[in-house]
Order: C-alpha cells, then sequence, then structure tokens
C-alpha cells in the first residue's frame, strides 16, 4: 500500500521512510517506531493509519547507526534495538522526526509513537514547533522527563500489566500533567498494540486505536475548542486480555 522515500534533516542526513497515504487526504502524521525498526508492524500501522485518511510518514530513525534495520521481536532482537538506539543522539532524532513533519507539507501534523516512539512522540511535543497534537503509546521513560511542557495537545497510553513501565511512573506523569489525557489498560502488557507480539491484546488494541484516531482526527481538524481532558489514568475493564 505503501513506498518507501528518502528524506533529508537539517543537518544533511539523508535517509529512508515509509510513506502510506497521499497529500490530499485530510490528515497528515508521523508515525515513529519501536527499537525494532520501519519494520513489517509499523509499516502495518502506516497502512492503518493511512485507510483511516491519513498521509503518513515513519521515518527510519536508525538509519544514522545502520540503514535499512528491521528486525523482529525475540530477545536478541531487542539487544540489537537497544543498541542501535544507544548510538543516536536524540537531538539528531527529532531533527529525522521534524524533517518527516515537513516532507507531509501540511498545516497541521501529528505525532504517534510506541515503546521507544512513544518516548520520542513526547520529545517531539516537547522539543519542537512541528506537531499539533502527540499520542504514544507504552513509551518508557517518560516519566523521568516530566519537568518538560508539551507544546501540544498529548494523550498517552499504557498496558496496567506492563513490567517495564512502572505504575508508579504513570502516576508521576499523571501528577505533573493533569492537563494530559492517560488510559491504561487493564490486563495489557507491553506492546499490546503489536499483533507479533505475544503480548498483542486485541481488546486493548481496539479501543487504544479508536480513541488515538478520534484525538488525532479532532486536534488536527481544528484547534477550536481544544485541550486534552483532564481524565487522569483511566482503568479499562473492557480491555483485558
Amino acid at each position: 500500500m505503501g513506498q518507501i522515500i528518502t528524506l533529508k534533516a537539517a543537518d544533511g542526513h539523508e535517509f529512508s521512510a515509509y510513506e502510506a497515504g497521499h497529500a490530499d487526504m485530510p490528515y497528515a502524521l508521523v508515525v515513529v517506531q519501536e527499537i525494532f525498526g520501519v519494520n513489517s508492524h509499523i509499516r502495518h500501522v502506516c497502512d492503518t493509519f493511512a485507510e483511516h485518511g491519513f498521509h503518513v510518514i515513519a521515518p527510519a530513525l536508525f538509519d544514522r547507526a545502520e540503514p535499512g534495520v528491521e528486525l523482529g521481536y525475540e530477545k536478541a532482537d531487542i539487544q540489537a534495538g537497544l543498541a542501535l538506539r544507544s548510538r543516536i543522539p536524540l537531538a539528531e532524532t527529532l531533527l529525522d522526526l521534524e524533517a518527516a513533519s515537513a516532507a507531509l507539507n501540511a498545516a497541521k501534523v501529528g505525532i504517534i509513537g510506541y515503546c521507544w516512539g512513544g518516548l520520542l512522540a513526547w520529545e517531539a511535543a516537547s522539543q519542537t514547533n512541528s506537531f499539533a497534537v502527540a499520542v504514544g503509546w507504552y513509551g518508557a521513560g517518560i516519566a523521568a522527563r516530566i519537568s518538560e511542557t508539551p507544546r501540544c495537545p498529548v494523550q498517552l497510553h499504557f498496558g496496567e500489566a506492563d513490567t517495564t513501565i512502572p505504575h508508579t511512573d504513570v502516576s508521576t506523569i499523571r501528577s505533573a500533567h493533569p492537563e494530559i489525557e492517560i488510559y491504561m489498560y487493564d490486563g495489557a502488557g507491553h506492546g499490546f498494540g503489536c499483533s507479533q507480539r505475544a503480548s498483542f491484546d486485541l481488546d486493548a488494541y481496539e479501543l487504544a486505536q479508536k480513541r488515538s484516531v478520534a484525538f488525532l482526527e479532532g486536534h488536527l481538524r481544528s484547534h477550536a475548542g481544544s485541550g486534552a481532558a483532564a481524565e487522569g489514568i483511566l482503568i479499562d475493564k473492557t480491555a483485558s486480555s
């Protein structure tokens, strides 16, 4: 459904990206990878958003360390992904995300990220002016950056059974930023939105996806009367595994 394109960041770095949808779609969105690269799962995420009317670009962030990386979800893949991530400074990653946003050539661009990408969506919302709305799924590390202030509305999704993100981290985010929508899915673990992982939770995925699409559409359509609801942490008993 999509195609591979080449983008250039402000520092001259050229990198690949997956593009789905087309420029005349009503919404524009940057999809941010996990630590596994722009693999078949991330491409599927992009294609799914394109079906909802989004023009989507997913930048290959690992290209700064090693081009063409596509990993699976085994233990060795996790270690390889973490090693690659450690080689890329945040400032350079943000340049790539800004380049992806610019390539969409839209008045308003959203960003959504998963795992590492969930954290990067938070950083992009806090450190750049390229995005009108941001969504993060199971982004670890946000609690360590709560001193940052997002410059756009943010929505976050966490699994109640995620052993990599403590409940105290989610509570810390809520306390520091009560304006942010935070959803927690009962019984869902880390990576609950990826059908290629053992932790995939269909109910949690479908509900989080529905909320994410509505949130993105609402803020990309218009800023009039916008603002994330201060709903706190919502436990969804309907999204158990």
